[in-house]
């Protein structure tokens, strides 16, 4: 089986142009490729997983990736599933931004020896003339067929600005100076980029003739991966700073049953062969399908030794009602009345509720625990003394908890 096939198999490819050059540039390691990635904040999440998993499955076929961090396009930010318009960034956000993802791609993409790219379209972008443009690239596109593109039709409505009405082109243009520059011959994406791609496409061959190598292939990212690493918190993040190895572990962990296999066949480097022999687990063994879920992809972003930790920690807390490893909130005695602490204010102090109301509700629907025993009281104490060294562990619902240590 060829990387290409290898991708069909784990469900990965969506919608593809030139279906046979494709599948014979990435089968034979011939494949220059680019994904982009806007940085829209200093951290990447889980919705870049499966693009960061795929630039690794290529690279490890013999084909070349590179990383566009769009620090040109995101000055003018994609209207793809929004239904406003972004908030405008400074240029040292921007910058910020991307030496973040940077440094988090590394984990994912060899760049050593030139086997990988990392580039920032504002290189070229910033420096383009107005009317250069619009002479030399708008006039490739026609408003008509861009009306019709989904991007843009469900902004139609509410309203969408000319600044990002130039998205498109950017995202086009972007193909076209990385095929000039590099040699980029391969455009990846998720499907909701699928216009601005097949864009990208057009404006090659019709500046350089119909026989210019450029192709496009997308993944199933906006059905699948984007709706990835959205819990009711927010993001989950790959910075073990703004989410830990063991909330990433866990939040793996937790994912639906019905989603569990096509994560892992989807995400893991497992072979499919192995895969294949889950696809008839049920009950009981879908838990242990999760295990090997999160445990694979918290090696894969945070190395073996946290995803061990985490394993570990994560069987704690359902088998004895502590772990070492969890995320603590520390409280002090100025956090105690006489000594003691009442449920609301312990869920609150913790974070994992914003108010008292909202923690009076959620005890009061049963989903609250400490030491894994459901509390209804509202009115429940807690002692300061009972809380030091070890610590109890409180939950919220299924896949919220801490760890609470007064100190």
């Amino acid at each position: 089986m060829g990387i290409y096939e290898e991708l069909q198999a784990r469900g990965l490819i969506a919608q593809v142009t030139d279906e046979e050059v494709i599948r014979e540039l990435v089968n034979n390691g011939k494949a220059t490729f680019y994904i982009g990635f806007d940085p829209t904040a200093d951290s990447l999440h889980v919705g870049h997983f499966m693009a960061l998993c795929l630039m690794k499955r290529l690279q490890e076929a013999g084909n070349k990736p590179i990383a566009l961090i769009g620090g040109g396009t995101a000055m003018i930010g994609d209207p793809s599933g929004r239904t406003d318009m972004r908030q405008m960034m400074t240029p040292e956000t921007i910058q910020h931004n991307c030496e973040c993802f940077k440094k988090q791609m590394s984990r994912f993409i060899d760049f050593s020896e030139g086997k990988a790219l990392m580039v920032n379209n504002a290189d070229w972008l910033l420096d383009l003339n107005y009317i250069e443009v619009l002479r030399e690239v708008g006039a490739h596109f026609s408003v008509n067929r861009m009306l019709t593109a989904e991007c843009y039709k469900q902004r139609m409505e509410k309203g969408l600005s000319f600044l990002e009405f130039n998205y498109m082109i950017m995202q086009s243009y972007d193909f076209y100076a990385l095929y000039q520059k590099y040699g980029c011959n391969l455009q990846f994406g998720g499907d909701d980029q699928w216009s601005n791609m097949l864009g990208g496409t057009e404006l090659i061959r019709r500046k350089l003739g119909k026989d210019a190598s450029a192709m496009t292939i997308t993944l199933l990212l906006n059905s699948e991966g984007k709706k990835m690493g959205k819990t009711q918190k927010g993001a989950v993040w790959l910075d073990p700073n703004k989410t830990s190895p063991f909330e990433f572990y866990q939040y793996w962990r937790n994912v639906a049953d019905a989603d569990v296999l096509k994560c892992i066949r989807m995400l893991t480097f497992l072979p499919l062969e192995e895969i294949d022999k889950m696809d008839a687990w049920e009950g009981a063994q879908l838990n242990t399908a999760k295990e090997i879920l999160a445990y694979e992809l918290t090696k894969l972003v945070h190395g073996e030794e946290e995803a061990q930790k985490a394993k570990e920690a994560a069987r704690a807390l359902f088998s004895q009602g502590a772990a070492a490893d969890m995320p603590t909130t520390e409280l002090t005695e100025a956090d105690l009345t006489d000594g003691n602490i009442d449920i609301l204010t312990m869920l609150v102090k913790t974070g994992l509720v914003p108010s008292k109301s909202e923690a009076r509700r959620a005890v009061q629907q049963g989903g609250v625990a400490v030491d894994g025993e459901k509390v209804t009281d509202i009115y429940v104490i807690f002692a300061g003394e009972d809380m030091s060294g070890e610590g109890i562990v409180l939950r919220r619902g299924k896949k919220n908890f801490r760890k609470v240590v007064v100190k």
